[in-house]
C-alpha cells in the first residue's frame, strides 16, 4: 500500500489479504468491507477509482479486514442483512438471515387466505370489529364524564355516534344493526413465527401484509431484543409482538385455535452435520439456533402438535428444515393429522421448506 490509499489501491490490496486468509469470495467480500467503510455502492466504488481514503475511512477498513481474515461473517461486521424487501440489523449471537429463508417467507405467505368478504354486523364479532367497538366504547366513556353525564340529550347523542361510528357513517344516523354492514375492512390475520432469531420472517411477513399482527417468539434473549429493535426500526413494532419463551409457550390462549399461519425457521441442523459446516458459521453463529438433534427434527417433534392445536381450521404452517430431514419431516406431518402437506426445493433445488394445512 501507498502512503495514499485510493479506493482502487484499497480494493485491490484488500481483496490479496482475504485470498492469503482463505475467504471464499475475496472479491466480493472486500467489496463489501469498502462499501461499509466508505459510505458507497458498490457500482459507487467503480466510478470513484481515484478517490483517497481520510484516514477515518482506512481505520474502519483495517478493522473490518481483520475481522473478516478471522473467519467473521461479513453481516456481523457490517451490522446489517438484506432480506427480501427489507434490511434488518443483525449482530453476533443471533443467527444471520440467509436467502433460503426467503423461500420460507414466500412459502408462508402464499398459504395466507386474502381479504375477507363484508359480512353483516350481528352478535358474533371478529378481532379487528372488536377493536372498534372497544375504540367506540371508550370514546362513550370519555363523553359521559363531566357535565355531559347529566344531560339525556348529550347521552343519547353519544349512543347515536356509536352506532354510526361502527356502521362508518361519520356521524349520520344509522339503520338498525341487524341491517348494518360493517366496513369493507378485512379481518387481521394472525401469525406466529416461532423461533423469530432476528425477526426477519415476522417483519417481513408484516411488511408484504398489511392485514397481519404477528407474534414472534424466541427463547434467546438476544434475539427477542433484537426483533424488537429491527419491528422498531421498520415501523412494525405496532402489528409485531416479539415474546422470549420456549417455541409457542408465550402466545396468549386467546390466539390459540384462531392463528391462520404459524412459521419457523427452527433449529434443524443434525448434530453430525454441525462438525462439517463453514467455519464462519460454526465459530460465530449460535450453536442453539442450528442444532436440531439427531436427526434434525427434534424441534419439529415438539412444534407440529402445538402448530395443530394454535392453526384455526384451514390454517396452515411452513417450516425451513435441513435437506436430509424433509421426507421423514412430512410423515410426521401427516401422522400429526395435516393435510396437504408439500416440500419445496430452495433456490439451490435442494428440498428446504415443509408446509401443510390443518383440516377444515
Amino acid at each position: 500500500m501507498t502512503d495514499i490509499w485510493t479506493i482502487k489501491a484499497a480494493l485491490d490490496w484488500t481483496v490479496g489479504y482475504l485470498e492469503g486468509k482463505g475467504d471464499e469470495n475475496p472479491r466480493l467480500s472486500a467489496e463489501w468491507l469498502l462499501s461499509e467503510a466508505c459510505g458507497l455502492s458498490r457500482i459507487e466504488l467503480y466510478v470513484n477509482f481515484d478517490r483517497p481514503l481520510s484516514m477515518d475511512e482506512r481505520d474502519v477498513l483495517r478493522g473490518f479486514v481483520t475481522r473478516r481474515g478471522r473467519g467473521e461473517p461479513l453481516q456481523y461486521i457490517t451490522g446489517e442483512a438484506a432480506f427480501r424487501h427489507i434490511a434488518v440489523k443483525v449482530r453476533p449471537g443471533v443467527l444471520i438471515p440467509r436467502p433460503e429463508t426467503e423461500v420460507l417467507v414466500s412459502v408462508a405467505l402464499a398459504l395466507l387466505p386474502p381479504a375477507h368478504k363484508r359480512v353483516a354486523l350481528d352478535s358474533t364479532i371478529d378481532a379487528w370489529e372488536g377493536d372498534v367497538l372497544i375504540d367506540a366504547q371508550t370514546a362513550a366513556a370519555e363523553a359521559a364524564q363531566g357535565d355531559e353525564a347529566e344531560n339525556p340529550e348529550a347521552i343519547q347523542q353519544s349512543k347515536q355516534a356509536i352506532r354510526a361510528f361502527l356502521a362508518g357513517q361519520n356521524g349520520e344516523a344509522a339503520e338498525p344493526a341487524a341491517q348494518q354492514q360493517v366496513p369493507a375492512k378485512p379481518r387481521p390475520l394472525l401469525v406466529a413465527d416461532i423461533c423469530t432469531g432476528s425477526g426477519c420472517i415476522a417483519c417481513s411477513i408484516a411488511y408484504e401484509r398489511p392485514d397481519a399482527r404477528l407474534i414472534a417468539t424466541d427463547i434467546a434473549p438476544e434475539a427477542v431484543a433484537l426483533a424488537r429493535e429491527n419491528a422498531e426500526q421498520l415501523g412494525l413494532s405496532g402489528r409485531v409482538r416479539v415474546e422470549q419463551c420456549d417455541l409457542g409457550a408465550g402466545i396468549p390462549a386467546a390466539a390459540i385455535g384462531r392463528l391462520d399461519l404459524v412459521v419457523s425457521n427452527p433449529p434443524y441442523v443434525p448434530t453430525a452435520v454441525l462438525a462439517s459446516i463453514p467455519r464462519e458459521v460454526a465459530d460465530f453463529e449460535p450453536a442453539l439456533a442450528l442444532d436440531g438433534g439427531r436427526d434434525g427434527n427434534d424441534v419439529l417433534r415438539r412444534l407440529l402438535p402445538w402448530t395443530m392445536q394454535a392453526l384455526r381450521p384451514g390454517g396452515g404452517f411452513a417450516f425451513e428444515l435441513h435437506e436430509t430431514c424433509l421426507d421423514q419431516a412430512a410423515e410426521l406431518a401427516r401422522q400429526t393429522g395435516f393435510t396437504q402437506v408439500k416440500i419445496t426445493n430452495d433456490l439451490s433445488q435442494r428440498p428446504r421448506v415443509l408446509s401443510g394445512r390443518k383440516p377444515v
